[in-house]
C-alpha cells in the first residue's frame, strides 16, 4: 500500500528536549538518555487521519529533528526547502529558549524565501514584524513547552509565557516527557496533537488528504518497512 507523507520540521535550542519529545511521539516512550542531534535526524510517525466515523487513513509524519547547536547553523538550510508543518519546542524552564523561537522560525521561513517560496519574515533579527507574519504563513506551527516538572508552579510558568503561540497563531501544549502515562491519557494534549497533524496533512494535500497525491514525491522517498530512524 502506498503511503502517503508530510515533513514537520521539529525545532529549538539545543537541550530543550527536542530528540526526548520526537521518541515520546514516536514510540509512546521515556527516552532516559537522548543523544545531541548533529545535523539532522529524521523519526517517522504512523498517523491515522480522520474522525473514526468515516474511517481513517494511515500517513507517515516524518520529523526532522534538527540540531540546535549554532555551529552547524550554516548547514541547516537544506532541511528547510520542503516544510509541511513545523514544531517549535522550548524548555519551560529557560525563557531564553522560548524568546529564541522567533529566531527559529525566521531561520526556517526565511531560508524558504531565499527558495523562491513566500515567506512572510524577512532576514535579519532586526526585521521580524510579528504583525506582518500573524496569519500569513501556510505552514501549520505547534508551540510545545517541555520539562514542565521543573517548573516550580503554573503561576510561574504563565508570568513567564509572553503570548508567542498568539503571535505566531500555534496552538500550545506543555508536558512532561518523562509522564508517559498522562501523557498519553491527557484528551486535551491528545487532541491537540491529532488536530495539528490533521491540520498540517490538511494543507499539504490542499484540502484532499484522501486522494494519493504527487505533491511529496519531490522530496525523500523512504521505504519506511525495511529502513529505522535516519540520521544526517
Amino acid at each position: 500500500m502506498d503511503v502517503d507523507k508530510v515533513r514537520i520540521l521539529v525545532l529549538g535550542d539545543s537541550g530543550v528536549g527536542k530528540t526526548t519529545l520526537i521518541h515520546l511521539l514516536c514510540h509512546q516512550e521515556f527516552l532516559s538518555n537522548p543523544y545531541w542531534t548533529i545535523g539532522c535526524s529524521i523519526h517517522v510517525k504512523v498517523h491515522e487521519y480522520g474522525d473514526n466515523r468515516h474511517g481513517n487513513k494511515p500517513y507517515f509524519l516524518e520529523l526532522f529533528d534538527v540540531g540546535g547547536s549554532s555551529s552547524h547553523a550554516a548547514s541547516r538550510g537544506i532541511f528547510y526547502n520542503v516544510i509541511h508543518g513545523i514544531i517549535l519546542v522550548h524548555d519551560l524552564s529557560n525563557r531564553k529558549s522560548l524568546m529564541n523561537l522567533r529566531k527559529w522560525l525566521q531561520e526556517a521561513l526565511g531560508s524558504r524565501e531565499s527558495a523562491g517560496m513566500k515567506s512572510p519574515i524577512k532576514e535579519g533579527p532586526k526585521e521580524y514584524d510579528p504583525e506582518q507574519f500573524a496569519g500569513t504563513s501556510n505552514v501549520p506551527i505547534l508551540l510545545v513547552g517541555t520539562k514542565l516538572n521543573q517548573v516550580a508552579s503554573n503561576k510561574e510558568m504563565s508570568r513567564s509565557k509572553p503570548g508567542l503561540a498568539s503571535e505566531f497563531g500555534a496552538e500550545s501544549i506543555n508536558l512532561d516527557c518523562s509522564q508517559v502515562k498522562g501523557f498519553l491519557s491527557d484528551r486535551k494534549i491528545q487532541g491537540k496533537l491529532k488536530s495539528y497533524f490533521d491540520k498540517v496533512i490538511d494543507k499539504c494535500y490542499q484540502g484532499n488528504p484522501r486522494s494519493t497525491s504527487q505533491l511529496y514525491h519531490e522530496t525523500l522517498s523512504l521505504n519506511y518497512s525495511k529502513i529505522p530512524d535516519r540520521h544526517y
